[in-house]
C-alpha cells in the first residue's frame, strides 16, 4: 500500500519541527487531536462507534496530556492505546498504554515522551486505539496530528 501525503500536512510536520527546533529559546504547547472512527482500523471495521482525541504536548518538559472520548461502541471498552511509529493504514506497537482504571469517558492522562516518541508524534506517526470485546484488534481509530 502507498501513501500520499497532502502538501497541507507536509507543511505542518514542517512547522511542527520548526517549533520543536525553537524550544531552546521558548517552549511552546502544540496541540494535537485525532479523529476515531471504525473506518480507520486496520483492517476497517463496521462499528457504530467514534471520538476524538484532543491532547496537547509541551516542548519544554516533554509532557503529553490527553483527552480522549468516546460514544456508541459496540461493548465496554477494554484498552487503549497510543501506538507508533506508523503512518495511516499500518499497525504498530503499543508508545503509551491508558491505564485500566481510565477507560471511561472521557479518558484523561499524561506522559512524559522520550526523544524518539517526540519525533514520532509530531511527525504524525501516533494513532489512538480504543478495543472492545467484539473488537479486540481495535474498534475505533485515529491519527494523531496538530490541530490547527
Amino acid at each position: 500500500m502507498t501513501s500520499t501525503c497532502r502538501p497541507h500536512v507536509r507543511w505542518t510536520t514542517v512547522l511542527m519541527f520548526a517549533i520543536l527546533a525553537s524550544g531552546a529559546a521558548r517552549a511552546d504547547t502544540v496541540a494535537l487531536k485525532a479523529n476515531l472512527q471504525p473506518s480507520s482500523e486496520v483492517p476497517p471495521r463496521v462499528s457504530k462507534g467514534h471520538g476524538t482525541v484532543d491532547a496537547t504536548f509541551d516542548t519544554d518538559t516533554k509532557v503529553f496530556t490527553w483527552t480522549a472520548t468516546y460514544a456508541e461502541l459496540s461493548g465496554p471498552v477494554t484498552m487503549a492505546h497510543f501506538h507508533g511509529p506508523a503512518p495511516v493504514g499500518q499497525n504498530a506497537k503499543v508508545q503509551v498504554p491508558i491505564d485500566k482504571k481510565a477507560l471511561a469517558s472521557p479518558m484523561k492522562g499524561q506522559a512524559t515522551l522520550s526523544e524518539q516518541q517526540v519525533n514520532d508524534l509530531m511527525t504524525g506517526q501516533w494513532y489512538f486505539n480504543i478495543h472492545t470485546q467484539e473488537n479486540p484488534t481495535g474498534e475505533i481509530r485515529g491519527q494523531m496530528m496538530p490541530a490547527n
